[in-house]
């Protein structure tokens, strides 16, 4: 089997600490995540980066892999990725109980033949059981994504999620079922936040329960709003004579048809906070909206001659001279 460099995966020293492999991980995981990259291999690398994290994010696989990780040296092979590999005699033998949390929508399926024989359910069933299967064992969590749109979060949302799990077969044997769920979308829901679905993960051993599905919340990119924690921002298009005079002004939000005063004389990229108009939440967060000046077309005669009537108003007037 070859062995796999999981601290050159993620781009971190091997005295990384927790917080700077989470970062890494999720600076990858945006760059290479199937539903938005546009690489080519994004999927594979994908994979790559998401068995690195199961190992490295976890102290007790971590100190596990950190233990074998002179192996391929004493072994006379390269210690980089490809290099042919062995652990060393009795390395299953150590003590290692760790459990998994961090695999691939398909469990251990998703991983390298290398995490599967170090770190995956059948051998850590073999390091627990002195090489017997384990009669129970609870089954891995399950991660995913869910990619939602900014108004579910007000409102909540029932939504259906296809994907592909494990399931044992007749004699016990891992194969893969396709499956759709009705996942409820509670209100508040932020960016990067996990819902759980408990029991909707892989399934146990023996008599050991199925573990759960975690999925890792999305926003759909949209140029009318986004999202910075429970704060919510807005553009708001405004006529010039809006922006510069002013005044009450009805504006439709996604936390319902508000009636805003603006204050007169726009200036560029103000904001305007409304106090706990934000995401839901015990303390809920506020809305900003951002205002935009928006100048109507001229397609007419009239209305050509109305721009020309405007500049007169305003002679001496240059533009270039604000900036």
């Amino acid at each position: 089997m070859d062995y796999k460099d999981y601290y050159r995966i993620l781009g971190v020293d091997k005295k990384a600490s927790a917080e700077d492999i989470k970062k890494a991980y999720r600076k990858l995981a945006r760059k290479y995540h199937p539903d938005i990259s546009k690489e080519a291999d994004a999927a594979a690398r994908m994979a790559e980066v998401n068995e690195a994290n199961a190992v490295l994010s976890d102290p007790e696989k971590r100190a596990a892999y950190d233990a074998l990780g002179e192996a391929p040296r004493h072994a006379g092979a390269g210690a980089g990725n490809g290099a042919g590999f062995q652990p060393p005699p009795g390395w299953d033998q150590q003590g290692f109980h760790f459990h998994s949390e961090g695999t691939g929508p398909n469990g251990d399926a998703d991983f390298s033949d290398f995490f599967s024989q170090m770190f995956g359910q059948a051998a850590r069933a073999r390091r627990s059981h002195g090489g017997h299967a384990a009669p129970d064992m609870r089954g891995q969590d399950q991660h995913a994504s869910i990619e939602l749109d900014l108004a579910d979060s007000y409102s909540g949302a029932l939504r259906s999620l296809h994907l592909r799990t494990t399931v044992l077969d007749e004699q016990g044997l891992p194969t893969y079922k396709d499956k759709e769920l009705q996942v409820s979308i509670p209100k508040g829901v932020r960016e990067g936040q996990m819902i759980r679905l408990a029991g909707q993960g892989n399934p146990g051993l023996g008599k050991g329960g199925p573990g759960d599905l975690l999925l890792e919340v999305h926003f759909r990119s949209d140029p009318r709003w986004w999202s910075e924690g429970k704060d919510v921002y807005q553009r708001v298009p405004l006529a010039p004579w809006e922006a510069e005079l002013g005044g009450p002004i009805p504006f439709k939000t996604l936390a319902g048809e508000l009636e805003v005063t603006v204050p007169a004389g726009y200036r560029s990229g103000r904001k305007l906070r409304i106090k706990g108009k934000g995401l839901p939440s015990v303390t809920p967060g506020d809305l900003y909206l951002v205002l935009d000046v928006v100048f109507p077309p001229a397609t007419n005669a009239a209305q050509k001659q109305a721009y020309a009537d405007f500049a007169k108003a305003f002679p001496g007037f240059d533009a270039r001279s604000l900036s």
